[in-house]
């Protein structure tokens, strides 16, 4: 960790989580691609994340939060705890630079994506990246840098076919979910696709039925491997 005077010289390029609670605004500075990760689900310590373990109420002014304030508002004066609420519940500001070079990096993702899942109706034939890209232009793609970029592909999809007609072949999987992973799990698996239909099942685990664009077949039994530690049953459907 830096010491707090380290950052004087780099206050303005600061990338902060803040919120307000009480009237009062509170700041944590972090490194910002971890910070956005565990925003998406990712299993990321609170720790690793922050570039100082300090509450702020002005991190650019180095101005620390009142112990005895945070302990009002949030029932602990423990920096992590109160850390983690900031990060679950306010907002993540990026400097500018930091904010185009996510929205690029997941720009190349989507494209990548739609690239090797979308095909030409009329020749099935998979569109030419640049022509993708071109059509990212005309279309007037806006990226979310807080997003996925697996979740993004949808909305994406409906503004793009008006300027360039594209299908995805569809997969429709059902997956059990174990007990102990269960409640964590839903914003992984709807981040894929769309959830069709689920069940809560008398031992705690989840049933669900979900489709997702087939080129995310395997990122996505990835990732729901990864969360259960291999312990998620996945059985492919159908195609369409």
């Amino acid at each position: 960790m830096k010491p707090l005077k380290t950052y004087e010289k780099e206050r303005e390029y600061f990338n902060v989580a803040k919120l307000k609670r009480g009237g009062q605004h509170f700041e944590i500075v972090i490194d910002p691609d971890l910070a956005i990760a565990y925003k998406e689900g990712s299993k990321i310590e609170i720790h690793d994340l922050l570039k100082s373990e300090h509450i702020y109420a002005d991190a650019k002014k180095g101005e620390l939060a009142p112990e005895k304030l945070m302990h009002a508002l949030f029932e602990t004066e423990d920096p992590l705890k109160v850390a983690e609420i900031i990060l679950k519940e306010g907002e993540i500001q990026l400097t500018q630079e930091h904010r185009e070079l996510v929205r690029e990096n997941k720009r190349k993702r989507i494209v990548e994506i739609i690239h090797r899942n979308g095909v030409d109706p009329q020749t099935h034939l998979p569109h030419p990246v640049t022509r993708i890209e071109n059509a990212f232009e005309e279309a007037k793609i806006k990226i979310d840098e807080f997003k996925t970029a697996e979740n993004q592909i949808q909305d994406i999809l409906k503004h793009l076919r008006v300027v360039l007609p594209i299908k995805f072949e569809i997969k429709e999987l059902a997956v059990k979910i174990p007990a102990q992973f269960a409640a964590k799990s839903y914003s992984i698996v709807s981040q894929f696709g769309k959830i069709t239909k689920d069940d809560w099942q008398s031992d705690g685990s989840w049933m669900v039925v979900i489709e997702i664009p087939a080129g995310l077949q395997n990122d996505f039994m990835d990732k729901v491997n990864s969360m259960t530690h291999g312990g998620a049953d996945i059985k492919i459907l159908s195609s369409k």
